[in-house]
């Protein structure tokens, strides 16, 4: 999942990050409301975290022009203030959650996947391509009845693969979901995690998932897998 972080304290923005990311999140972070604006219209994130108390704009700013722009990223209000009338702004402006400051990681974490499981658009709270199935919520995966352990970068690379079954992803899109956008694309990473995801999800059971065409990226077959 693509997450954007909008926390103008240096010191709990890297923190964010780098939680998010040991998760297998894709983060980027801004430190003022309007780059958070900025943003959040110009790339599809899965959610956003967005502070209140922001330089430029603050958060129910950011919001409401996200969703008067027509972005519809689930959005999870963080603040220090706890008081009914702050919620009920933030609701109002189009946040779909609220987070009182100090919190739980773990709590943050939960409220995250079940935004992301609601998305922009409705989603299967259970990702199913054939066989194959992907459950975000709990980070488990299945080929029939047999669980696969995956690592928190091959999930996402799954994940992303899963969601557009049938379509040819570039490698940057990719790179893009499980890295984010420091990561450079000349790496030959992405072969290496394709490689990894072959040998759990199709060697094992005999059978061919993930092609690769040439110059353009990767593709997910719709019916999960053919014999190999």
């Amino acid at each position: 999942m693509r997450i954007l972080v909008a926390e103008d304290e240096p010191k709990l923005a890297a923190l964010l990050r780098r939680g998010l990311q040991e998760e297998g999140y894709a983060v980027d972070v801004v430190s003022d409301g309007l780059a958070a604006a900025v943003r959040a219209s110009a790339t599809e994130y899965d959610a956003v975290v967005l502070d209140v108390m922001l330089p430029e704009l603050d958060g129910f700013q950011v919001c409401r022009r996200m969703r008067e722009a027509g972005v519809w990223s689930p959005v999870l209000m963080l603040t220090a203030r706890d008081g009914v009338e702050d919620r009920v702004t933030g609701l109002d402006t189009g946040a779909d959650d609220y987070l009182t400051k100090p919190f739980s990681f773990a709590e943050l974490l939960a409220r995250l996947r079940a935004l992301a499981r609601r998305g922009p658009v409705e989603q299967a709270p259970v990702l199913e391509v054939g066989d194959l199935r992907l459950d975000p919520s709990t980070h488990v995966v299945w080929r029939g009845e047999t669980e696969i352990a995956l690592s928190a970068k091959e999930f996402a690379l799954l994940q992303t693969l899963m969601r557009r079954a049938g379509q040819v992803v570039s490698r940057f899109d990719l790179l893009e979901h499980a890295w984010g956008y420091d990561y450079d694309n000349r790496s030959n990473v992405m072969d290496v995690y394709i490689r990894y995801l072959r040998v759990k999800i199709d060697r094992p059971f005999g059978v061919r998932s993930i092609e690769t065409v040439r110059g353009s990226g990767y593709r997910l077959l719709r019916d999960g897998g053919l014999p190999s």
